[in-house]
């Protein structure tokens, strides 16, 4: 007499014929109030380069001290359209644009200042700045409308300067986070509809997504603004309808394939959700543990994209696995409309991945051989990959200030526009700017401001050296030792180029912090799931590889493609997060049915099933998740679009090559060792006897639909021959 099964009430209380209503109004009352509770909550404006105890930091602060600290100038720089020198007339036109831009002012403007060659201008305005980037983008709009039909004739005027980068920035962000959106579901949809080749099935896991989307933004946005997180909420969207809609795909697919072996969906649905929920768990707790580790970092933007990111993924997975089974169950069958699976017919899936999985198994030498002499290719792509954008690069589109400070950079000292400020006690403020001009490349130093109670002096530092070269960076350095040194100063070295200089080194301490995190994190749950050593440890090593050839090809083709000469500062520790952290997503989907299969077939036949039945679904997570990463290049900023490539390239070949033919050799070559010291199967099976409870069956037939059922959802399988139903 077979044993009885277990009840698992959870997933037969979401998939009943009355448990599914209930669940299902549950669910949507809980998102309904958590919509209400959160629907005003702002994350926390801002965008720190630098760790917030670095010295660049701390002049900031110490500047927000001075009078009138909401006032920064910006510059108005002109030039003739043909190249020429500015004639007298032209000259005297610029001169008239002072009371025109005094209109916007906080101060006096001054200028024009000619360059030596005679080919530029610049006026210098100060204005009010607001509170966000988009308060002043407000302002500079205001200006360069203002002065807009005033210039002399056959001159250009371009406005630039800090603000107008940081207004630039946030007005080239209008509209593009709701573009990203709708590219991203364009993108979702389509892939679904090509996936489940339905023109409703595609409608229900989507909309799961979207409201777990939209609670997402609502709930990070409220924990930003509690605990003072800046985070990226274009990467938050994308991860939550990446990680929700695979794991849809992970779900959906197994209760296709139960549907085949049972006429009641409920039951098949219920069977589904029991043999995907532990994957699915596994896979996403691996993904936020991983993303936990940025708590870490130092850098503010990888700081909170840690929180954020791991409130958003849990959210996709209560979404997926509390509202998506109910909605499947109320629908039924007929959602599969026109291909509706029925009992007893023979899966359509699956035939040509045992093929591929069938002949990698055979001769998995010469097949690991060719992926990792593809991986090495890719990863030839990191020789001469450099890390590090300027101001002007970061953008991916035109902007008046980039073009303005090109001009600014061509006529005048490169430093002019992005000066260095240092702030020092008064008392020693001379002996200071007496160490600054001693440093080499240092135009010109001198104070412009003091505290009101005189304690402060800020004093300005015009460069030589173009911005964010080894030459500025390493004058940084430079001065910072040197005013360091003077007697009773306490000076300290800020402004844009010192806030690269530290962004660079908090880039550096977060990568070698987290990586290594991030990768234990990956192993120790590989560890708890398989229940093996050698495994985790094969297949962690694996997605390492994998990681490095995505992040070389991903640097090569920035470089070859679109002209980008290097990657921004948080591209290479935040594509390698996500490349380990979803790499091990698709392992687990795999590895983890491979084991159930080899409890009855063997680790070589049980890593051929393994694929046959998870290389459809995982290959179309893979590309919808490189699809989704795709639509960061919508976004205006470099460092999204480099992103985006890098995973985009990375996931697709993980999917492609890393699953499907790179672990099935490891594991054909390493063979029963590979689950060591645990032992799911007989090893008679890989030497082609029948393993127990297959002994009416044909050594590579399908394992009978209601076996596979029960091995899957986790029931144990019988091993006294005597209990195993005669087929």
């Amino acid at each position: 007499m077979a044993q009885p099964r277990l009840r698992h009430p959870l997933s037969d209380r979401l998939t009943s014929r009355r448990g599914a209503w209930i669940s299902l109004g549950l669910v949507l009352l809980v998102m309904f109030l958590l919509f209400g509770a959160f629907g005003s909550a702002k994350a926390q404006a801002g965008n720190a380069q630098a760790p917030a105890a670095s010295e660049s930091a701390r002049v900031s602060e110490l500047l927000s001290t001075f009078p009138n600290a909401d006032q920064q100038s910006v510059l108005v720089v002109a030039s003739r359209g043909d190249g020429g020198r500015l004639s007298a007339a032209q000259q005297d036109g610029l001169k008239a644009l002072l009371p025109v831009l005094g209109e916007q002012s906080a101060a006096d403007p001054t200028g024009p200042l000619v360059s030596d060659d005679g080919k530029a201008a610049v006026l210098i305005t100060p204005i009010t700045v607001g509170a966000t980037s988009s308060d002043t983008a407000a302002v500079i709009k205001t200006l360069r409308a203002d002065i807009d039909g005033h210039a002399p004739a056959g001159v250009t005027l371009q406005v630039t300067g800090g603000p107008a980068f940081g207004a630039d920035v946030a007005s080239s962000f209008e509209g593009a986070d709701f573009t990203m959106l709708l590219v991203t579901i364009l993108i979702v949809a389509i892939l679904l509809i090509v996936t489940y080749r339905s023109p409703v099935l595609w409608l229900i896991p989507l909309v799961v997504v979207a409201l777990a989307d939209g609670l997402a933004g609502r709930l990070t946005a409220a924990a930003g603004s509690l605990w003072g997180l800046q985070f990226d909420a274009g990467i938050i969207s994308v991860l939550v309808f990446g990680a929700g809609t695979n794991y849809a795909l992970l779900l959906i697919s197994r209760y296709r394939e139960e549907l085949h072996a049972t006429p009641d969906h409920r039951k098949a649905l219920s069977t589904a959700w029991r043999a995907t929920a532990p994957a699915v768990l596994a896979s996403n707790i691996t993904v936020v543990l991983a993303l936990l580790t940025l708590v870490l970092a130092v850098i503010p933007g990888t700081h909170g994209l840690g929180v954020s990111s791991a409130i958003g993924l849990l959210i996709a997975l209560a979404s997926v696995l509390l509202l998506l089974p109910p909605l499947l169950a109320v629908c039924g069958r007929r959602v599969f409309w026109p291909f509706v699976p029925r009992p007893g017919e023979a899966p359509r899936q699956g035939r040509g991945w045992r093929r591929v999985a069938s002949g990698v198994v055979r001769r998995p030498l010469r097949s690991l051989l060719a992926g990792v002499v593809l991986l090495a290719v890719m990863a030839a792509g990191l020789i001469g990959t450099s890390v590090g954008l300027d101001q002007a690069q970061k953008f991916r589109v035109p902007s008046e200030s980039a073009a303005g400070l090109e001009v600014l950079s061509a006529h005048f000292p490169p430093g002019e526009a992005q000066p260095i400020l240092i702030v020092a006690d008064s008392a020693a403020s001379d002996a200071v700017v007496a160490a600054t001009e001693d440093v080499d490349g240092v135009v010109r130093a001198n104070p412009v401001g003091t505290t009101d109670d005189g304690a402060l002096t800020e004093i300005m530092v015009t460069s030589a050296y173009a911005p964010s070269t080894a030459e500025s960076l390493n004058q940084i350095t430079a001065l910072r030792d040197a005013v360091h040194a003077v007697p009773n100063a306490d000076a300290v070295v800020g402004g844009a180029v010192a806030t690269d200089l530290d962004a660079r080194a908090g880039n550096q301490h977060d990568l070698l912090l987290v990586a290594p995190l991030v990768l234990a994190v990956s192993l120790i749950v590989l560890i708890v799931l398989l229940r093996s050593l050698v495994a985790p440890v094969l297949l962690l090593v694996t997605n390492l590889a994998s990681a490095l050839a995505a992040i070389g090809a991903g640097a090569w083709l920035s470089r070859a493609l679109f002209v980008q000469h290097a990657l921004d500062l948080q591209v290479p520790l935040l594509s390698f997060l996500f490349l380990v952290a979803l790499g091990i997503d698709y392992t687990i989907f795999l590895v983890h049915r491979a084991r159930t299969e080899a409890a009855a077939r063997g680790t070589r036949a049980g890593m051929v099933e393994a694929v046959a039945h998870t290389g459809g679904v995982i290959t179309s997570a893979g590309i919808v998740l490189a699809g989704v990463f795709a639509a960061l290049g919508v976004l205006p900023l470099v460092t999204l679009g480099q992103l985006g490539l890098i995973v985009g390239v990375g996931v697709v070949v993980d999917t492609l090559v890393v699953r499907t033919v790179i672990v099935p050799a490891i594991f054909a070559l390493v063979g029963d060792r590979i689950w060591w010291p645990g032992r799911p199967h007989q090893s008679a099976a890989d030497a082609g006897e029948p393993a127990p409870g297959e002994s009416t069956q044909i050594v590579g037939s399908p394992v009978p639909a209601s076996m596979s059922s029960a091995t899957a959802s986790g029931d144990r399988v019988s091993t006294d021959p005597s209990r195993v139903p005669v087929q």
